[in-house]
């Protein structure tokens, strides 16, 4: 891939900021986050409560992205062939045939996840992990890319289904959407009162700028960014560190150290750099760790959460320089 090619893949996902920008007022570090996702071939567990525009967001990214997108409602009634897809009886023919259910396609957009039981939940986990489904024993691929976002409401228990832990450990990043700032919240209102219109994106000028040819240049660049000794030795010391705190009962997994690296190497490359700093590592950590990690009850009583964990973790671990 020459450096062009490469100048090029940069500069149509850093537009998709500006295209996002279009529809969503701040939340630039979650906007990010979804980037970063793409890249990684990560799926992404993005939380906040109602009306801080997380559809919102997913949908102005799939607009601002020549790839096929698809949004599933989580509901307590939704079904596992709902997602994946079922065996149907053709009458005309007198065949059975195998008819693909919404998780085909490149971005799938999973609203209110943890609204669904279990059961319904599972049938995410070897398509996000494996990137097929396999039914009536037959594996069917899934489009690359694929990426799955969902989104969850962290404070309404009633009616719903918290994810496990593993199914929370196959989400690259977990993104929380605060509530926005005073200004911010003003230019949301005067947008609306300029017309702006959330269930028409195309009338606020988003538009696709980056597709699959820039993802795959994106992600053999990000593949050749260059990692340190120092660097991977603080992401283990970092992961390590979190097992070893008696308000954690179960700390960051291997896997979650590698899904740190991924992220931190992403980042690098779209900060325009060939090389990770242990800076990247301490920028994504919260994000690529905090869903990993299982607070004592005792602990959440005292009020201890994973980011305080963490903000505890990267200010005793020595950062190399």
């Amino acid at each position: 891939m020459s450096t062009e090619q490469m100048q090029d893949a940069r500069a149509a996902l850093i537009a998709l900021r500006t295209e996002v920008g279009k529809a969503v007022v701040g939340n630039d570090a979650a906007v990010t986050g979804l980037i970063l996702a793409l890249l990684c071939r990560g799926h992404v567990l993005l939380e906040g409560v109602p009306g801080v525009a997380k559809t919102l967001l997913v949908r102005a990214l799939a607009a601002s992205l020549d790839l096929k997108t698809t949004r599933v409602q989580f509901t307590p009634d939704l079904m596992p062939g709902d997602v994946t897809g079922s065996i149907v009886y053709d009458a005309h023919s007198g065949e059975f045939s195998f008819r693909e259910g919404p998780v085909f396609t490149n971005l799938l957009l999973a609203d209110e996840i943890n609204r669904t039981p279990p059961k319904t939940q599972s049938s995410l986990l070897e398509a996000m992990e494996e990137r097929q489904v396999s039914i009536d024993g037959v594996s069917r691929p899934l489009p690359d890319p694929f990426v799955v976002i969902a989104t969850q409401n962290p404070v309404e228990y009633e009616g719903t289904y918290p994810l496990p832990e593993a199914q929370l450990d196959r989400f690259l990043l977990k993104l929380t959407m605060p509530a926005p700032s005073r200004e911010d919240e003003i230019g949301i209102l005067w947008r609306h009162v300029q017309g702006f219109d959330p269930r028409n994106l195309a009338a606020a000028g988003v538009r696709p700028v980056a597709g699959a040819a820039e993802l795959a240049a994106a992600r053999e660049a990000v593949a050749k960014v260059t990692v340190g000794p120092e660097v991977i030795g603080y992401v283990v010391d970092l992961c390590r560190a979190t097992r070893e705190l008696p308000a954690v009962r179960i700390g960051v997994s291997p896997r979650g150290a590698t899904a740190l690296l991924a992220v931190t190497r992403a980042w690098a490359w779209l900060s325009g750099r060939d090389y990770a700093t242990p800076d990247d590592v301490k920028a994504l950590a919260r994000p690529a760790l905090r869903h990993r990690l299982d607070v004592r009850p005792e602990a959440e009583l005292e009020g201890v959460t994973s980011d305080g964990v963490l903000d505890r973790v990267l200010a005793s671990v020595p950062v190399p320089r």
